[in-house]
């Protein structure tokens, strides 16, 4: 597949990046030999080879979720550093135009 410069200038903007000459010629010049090397692995021929949906045949060993610990609406509001009966109060983050 043929890479253009205005496919490099289109994936440049949606990637917010900017390339100067020399580089654009580097990354066509990868972004063509990636889309060959994937032509290529269109050739294999799969018939018979079952799709993977795991890359390994190990399974992940969970724990059980168990509450270890309660703590009272007082405990827990006892380490704050504001509050306001029983809220954490924190600084004001979002601003409104009025």
């Amino acid at each position: 597949m043929k890479i253009t410069d205005e496919k490099i200038d289109q994936l440049a903007h949606l990637s917010r990046l900017e390339f100067d000459a020399e580089a654009k010629i580097k990354i066509k010049s990868d972004l063509e030999n990636i889309l060959d090397f994937c032509e290529q692995l269109n050739e294999v021929d799969t018939d018979g080879v079952e799709p993977l949906i795991y890359m390994t045949d190990t399974f992940n060993n969970t724990r059980e979720d168990e509450v270890a610990q309660n703590y009272s609406k007082v405990q827990m509001l006892s380490n704050a550093p504001k509050k306001d009966s029983d809220y954490f109060r924190v600084p004001k983050v979002i601003e409104q135009d009025k």
